[in-house]
């Protein structure tokens, strides 16, 4: 039988997941990055490292991206947590939001998910760019996705 500690664990997955997809969106194409930011996190590519340029060039872009992107979605959750009765400590909140800024920041990179793709056999999905499709950023996509649901496992549990 279940008990009512388990299914406010389930209730509460639910929620931080829902929260955490929603977040995500709106956080990474509505209002958590500058034009800025988004041209720049992936900056400097191969090329221009090969010819002198630092590779720590973006980093900055890519940084504020997201401590723009982690206010967001720290608020939604605080705003969902502050009207629903969800089980969820200060711990598992700086986990999960750690661990997605720390996963968000590498896959904005970019060379992370282009190394990805051409490691598993899909180099032509990383350089398709045609008919509305762009496969590096759909991989970023589903990468911050399976991300992100660590993170609301570990906001869940911890």
């Amino acid at each position: 039988m279940t008990s009512i500690e388990q299914i406010a664990t389930l209730a509460t997955f639910g929620a931080v997941w829902a929260v955490l997809s929603v977040g995500h969106n709106l956080a990474d194409h509505v209002i958590g990055q500058t034009d800025q930011q988004a041209e720049g996190k992936a900056a400097p590519s191969a090329a221009e490292v090969a010819n002198g340029v630092s590779p720590r060039r973006g980093w900055g872009a890519c940084l504020g991206h997201v401590a723009q992107y982690h206010l967001v979605m720290a608020m939604m959750l605080a705003l969902v947590w502050a009207v629903l009765p969800l089980q969820m400590s200060w711990t598992g909140l700086a986990a999960g939001l750690a661990l997605s800024a720390v996963t968000h920041a590498f896959f904005d990179r970019r060379w992370p998910v282009r190394w990805l793709l051409q490691h598993i056999g899909s180099k032509g999905f990383a350089e398709l760019k045609a008919a509305g499709m762009n496969g590096m950023y759909l991989t970023d996509q589903a990468l911050h996705q399976t991300a992100l649901l660590a993170s609301a496992l570990l906001i869940t549990l911890l």
